[in-house]
This record gives C-alpha cells, sequence and structure tokens, in this order.
C-alpha cells in the first residue's frame, strides 16, 4: 500500500469553513508510453479518488491518463459537527489506498 499525507484541522469551530488536503504516492504510467522493444507499457494510473466526513460523501474525483503522478487533492468544506473523514484513492491493477483523520468541533 502506498503512502498517503493528509491535512485535516484537529479541531474548527462549527460553520468553519475548513481546508483539506490528499496527496498519495503512486508511479503513474498513462498506457501510451512503449518499451524499447516496441511493446505498450501497461496502463496502471489511480482512477478515482473520494472522501466521505462521517460517512457522507463531499469530495469525488474521476481521473485520466494525463493526472500526474503522486495526485494532490485540495478542497473546502463546512465543519458541521466532530467525527472522521475517510479518503480512498483507487486505481488499475488492484490498486486501493485509504486513510483518515478525526475532527474536533467546538
Amino acid at each position: 500500500m502506498a503512502a498517503a499525507l493528509i491535512s485535516v484541522p484537529k479541531q474548527a469551530k462549527r460553520g468553519d469553513i475548513i481546508e483539506i488536503k490528499a496527496l498519495t504516492s503512486h508511479i503513474m504510467e498513462t498506457g501510451y508510453r512503449r518499451t524499447a522493444a516496441g511493446d505498450l507499457v501497461p496502463r496502471d494510473i489511480i482512477t478515482s479518488f473520494a472522501c466521505r466526513y462521517n460517512g457522507r460523501e463531499i469530495f469525488r474525483a474521476d481521473l485520466f491518463p494525463a493526472i500526474a503522478a503522486n495526485p494532490f487533492f485540495s478542497f473546502f468544506t463546512v465543519a458541521n459537527e466532530s467525527g472522521k473523514f475517510e479518503f480512498e484513492w483507487i486505481g488499475d491493477n488492484g490498486y486501493s489506498n485509504t486513510a483518515s483523520a478525526a475532527i474536533t468541533i467546538l
């Protein structure tokens, strides 16, 4: 499983707009490149990213071959209640990575 770096404030006031950042390490291969022998290198990309806040999806992205290696996401949400953010990356060849972070609402 690849490393994931996430940034979620540990605390916030109810109603605050908070920034969420997520990055995972993954060597991407578009499927368009060829080997020295002329064979296509098989595609190996992250195809989707999702973030859930207390089980409710708040952000989703579908990714395509033009995405960079180690994709970074930054987005905002409203802090309504204490709980957990869950992050999930899914890709080709059975790739899957998850991470989570807790937040306390004051």
